[in-house]
């Protein structure tokens, strides 16, 4: 008696256990992004891509991730944490693009287009 009940406390804790674990672990995605020129569609290679996790009232954590596109220009991260999420892409000779994203599925794939930068307007000219 005493052994079958030691068995069904064992059984039960280990139970409990593997569901707190369950509930403890947060749900991750993959990202897969493209970085593109928005005149001709050709990738742009050596990217930077920033990524923010934003916390409820939308302000920056202070801790983010950097990637670099490829030759292809590709990068993919996994691992990242559903939520919104601030995502910056910074490239030599273009427009830095920046926009918020609400991470909520498994994989998110993600195409930015990169804008040359426009002439300034000024009054001297």
């Amino acid at each position: 008696m005493t052994r079958r009940l030691l068995t069904g406390l064992v059984l039960g804790t280990l139970v409990i256990a593997a569901g707190a674990q369950q509930k403890t672990e947060k749900a991750t995605a993959r990202l897969n992004f493209v970085v593109i020129r928005d005149a001709n569609g050709k990738p742009v290679r050596n990217a930077e891509i920033v990524l923010h996790p934003l916390d409820k009232t939308g302000r920056q954590k202070e801790e983010g991730l950097e990637l670099k596109t490829h030759e292809d220009g590709k990068a993919t991260v996994g691992g990242i944490p559903y939520g919104k999420m601030r995502v910056q892409v910074i490239a030599q000779g273009f427009r830095t693009y920046g926009e918020d994203f609400d991470i909520q599925l498994p994989s998110h794939d993600i195409t930015i287009k990169m804008q040359r930068p426009t002439d300034q307007y000024s009054i001297y000219k």
